[in-house]
């Protein structure tokens, strides 16, 4: 199909050509402006939300501390196995008891101490991400993050293309009116 096409001209949409409209020279303006938005919108969006995300972690892994929790009911299973969930009771630095639902070793007896993680209110939350897995979020996030921002401004050029081409052929039924009755006969 390229050998019917001819070879390709870099900048075509900026040349001087006798048949370009403003159209056309508008459409080549948006599409640089729009590239390098997309561009640009993507790693801003991006890097701000991977280190929106790697400072909450941080601060998680500053605020959350281990606590030495008793369950207190028998945990199903047989030692050595998988955890499960039971219930567990723990007291906070400032000695409110509380009890909640955590993971614990199968076969955990009632009396037998668990390890759970608590925020600063004393609510029960999941082990903090350590730094490493902090920055693989982070950076899986951002990557995520920058190409759905990234995608606004692409649908927007969408929108401002299809207005375009829709202008063009509105001038191109135009001239075709004007130049039709020169030829002698009606095309259509």
């Amino acid at each position: 199909m390229a050998a019917f096409r001819g070879p390709r001209v870099w900048l075509w949409r900026w040349r001087r050509n006798p048949l370009r409209r403003r159209v056309d020279a508008v459409e080549g303006w948006a599409a640089l402006a729009t590239w390098a938005l997309i561009v640009l919108t993507g790693v801003f969006v991006g890097l701000v939300s991977a280190h929106s995300v790697e400072q909450g972690l941080a601060r998680e892994r500053v605020e959350w501390r281990s606590v030495t929790a008793l369950v207190v009911e028998d945990a199903p299973g047989t030692v050595g196995s998988e955890k499960v969930w039971a219930k567990v009771r723990w007291s906070t630095s400032d000695g409110t008891r509380h009890t909640g639902q955590a993971r614990v070793d199968a076969g955990s007896t009632a009396g037998s101490p668990a390890t759970v993680w608590t925020d600063p209110q004393g609510r029960l939350v999941t082990k903090p991400a350590t730094e490493s897995e902090a920055r693989l979020r982070a950076v899986l996030i951002g990557a995520l993050a920058g190409a759905s921002g990234a995608t606004v401004p692409y649908v927007g050029w969408r929108l401002l293309r299809g207005r375009l081409q829709r202008r063009r052929m509105e001038e191109w039924d135009e001239a075709w009116e004007r130049f039709d009755p020169m030829w002698g006969r009606n095309t259509r």
